[in-house]
């Protein structure tokens, strides 16, 4: 096979309201996995030009089974939610602020205020 789950289609949709198939799962050391350009998660759209659109789920698994030796996928890829976690890039970045952007703040007004009370308490 191609190393990969899908989901959705017209009978069965994965997103309500839309007929897409979907990328669910891909198998470690399968065909799509070493290719390394399929993501869960994405939303396959056509496979050897054949457009997925509105297809009934066991049709678009015919599809793939007998898509051949070499097979051209389109696909969207999944947006990252807003506000929501995010994946790893894949570039080493975390996407988010360095944790020493945040500590080394804190702990300096941690530190001044901790002097600032010492004194207080010296001159007291």
């Amino acid at each position: 096979g191609l190393g990969f789950n899908i989901v959705g289609g017209r009978d069965q949709q994965y997103i309500p309201n839309d007929n897409s198939i979907y990328v669910s799962w891909i198998k470690k050391d399968g065909a799509a996995y070493l290719d390394g350009r399929l993501q869960e998660g994405d939303k396959i759209l056509a496979i050897n030009g054949k457009d997925l659109k509105d297809l009934r789920h066991k049709d678009a698994v015919e599809l793939f089974r007998n898509a051949g030796y070499y097979v051209s996928l389109k696909i969207q890829r999944r947006l990252q939610p807003q506000n929501g976690p995010v994946g790893h890039r894949g570039d080493g970045e975390s996407g988010g602020l360095p944790l020493a952007a945040i500590l080394v703040p804190g702990l300096v007004l941690a530190a001044t205020a901790v002097w600032i009370l010492l004194r207080y308490r010296q001159r007291m």
